[in-house]
């Protein structure tokens, strides 16, 4: 479907992120038919935009809206998501003696993780575009959400998950109205059954970096923090990555700053650093030169769902940010994140996703190889609730 619009979105087109070819941003589309590479959104930076518009919006993702792809508010698809905390974890950083240490808390967005922020933009777009039917792999928290931005929209959702996933993942799928299709193995698996049934009904595929919108809701948190530290930006960002597109849309958020003159054209940009499961780490050992690439790596599940994802579609891009911004990818064991989780709970009162309490422990593994100095300002980002994990945490 081809869309003729005016709008308050500056999107322009949109582009392979590997060519550069461009392609119209008025039409459905899904990754670049010309390299088979993640396609995303460009923006017009013609006009001068000020920060100063944001003074009297609410503190949800859209406040953002010139920089978001959706062309008509009558299609936009909201449960309240973005706008989460920056919090400061001083009793945690004085234990272990860093200077200034701050958490992004996700989990305060709807179905309880950052998810949201990408299903959102994504169902938006499907329902600008008249889709009727979505359907999407999951690990667990992406499928939940989809679910209920699907209900919001009047969109059909189906949604195919690993059969070892905690039950609360499976039953908020069931409880927003998604057909729930369980696979033995991991997302990969998942996303080989979402390739057969594609083929007999016509399904709208919301995969991670397989439609370019999803990204432009994950932006959105850099956007955030850049706003939420007065266009300022932390020295370090440690960020729990299984698929990574908030990883690479908060590269893309401060560049697209930069292009608006909201943050300082020569600013300094954070290192970026990749933290994945130890049972499933595909871009620790494409870094590492163990293998060419994560398109064979056989992973294992882990108890931080969103990790386990073996083969990335997106990875070449996580690559390029961590190499880019002077960061690296490294892993953490399930029994590490689970005492990090515990450990979190009890000194700062925040029941975080195993995702989020892994970070914890590579800061600590990183500042040990003097790659983070405890001197440095350090963003950290938990991507959702612990309370969704309960039943993995406490088995």
């Amino acid at each position: 479907m081809l869309l003729s619009h005016t709008s308050v979105s500056r999107v322009a087109a949109l582009q392979c992120s590997h060519c550069q070819k461009v392609y119209s941003s008025s039409q459905l589309a899904t990754f670049s038919p010309c390299c088979q590479k993640p396609l995303w959104a460009t923006y017009d930076y013609s006009a001068p935009l000020s920060p100063s518009l944001l003074a009297t919006r609410p503190h949800t993702l859209w406040r953002y809206r010139e920089m978001l792809p959706v062309f008509d508010d009558q299609h936009i698809v909201s449960l309240g998501e973005g706008g989460t905390p920056l919090l400061p974890l001083q009793k945690w950083a004085s234990l272990y003696g860093y200077k200034q240490l701050i958490l992004k808390d996700e989990s305060n967005n709807p179905t309880g993780s950052f998810k949201a922020r990408g299903l959102s933009m994504a169902i938006s777009k499907a329902k600008e575009f008249g889709v009727e039917s979505c359907i999407i792999p999951t690990a667990g928290n992406a499928g939940g959400a989809m679910a209920a931005y699907c209900a919001r929209a009047g969109i059909k959702a189906t949604v195919v998950m690993p059969r070892h996933t905690p039950q609360v993942f499976k039953d908020e799928c069931e409880l927003y109205g998604a057909e729930l299709v369980l696979v033995d193995g991991l997302i990969n698996d998942c996303g080989k059954k979402v390739a057969e049934m594609k083929g007999k009904a016509p399904y709208f595929d919301v995969s991670t970096m397989k439609e370019p919108y999803r990204l432009e809701g994950k932006k959105t948190m850099g956007y955030e923090i850049a706003e939420q530290l007065n266009w300022q930006l932390p020295d370090v960002i440690l960020y729990p990555a299984g698929g990574g597109t908030g990883l690479i849309g908060i590269w893309k958020a401060f560049f697209e700053l930069k292009a608006l003159g909201w943050i300082a054209k020569d600013a300094q940009l954070p290192r970026m650093y990749a933290v994945q499961a130890e049972n499933c780490c595909p871009v620790v050992k494409t870094w590492e030169n163990t293998q060419p690439n994560a398109s064979q790596y056989q992973g294992k599940a882990s108890l931080a769902n969103g990790l386990a994802v073996p083969q990335p579609f997106a990875e070449t891009l996580m690559l390029e940010v961590m190499r880019e911004s002077g960061g690296c990818p490294i892993a953490v064991s399930d029994a590490d994140m689970v005492a990090a989780v515990k450990e979190i709970a009890r000194t700062e009162g925040l029941l975080i996703a195993p995702e989020g309490a892994a970070l914890f422990v590579a800061l600590q593994q990183l500042t040990t190889t003097q790659q983070i100095q405890r001197s440095e300002n350090i963003l950290l980002l938990n991507t959702g609730s612990g309370y969704k994990y309960l039943e993995n945490l406490i088995s």
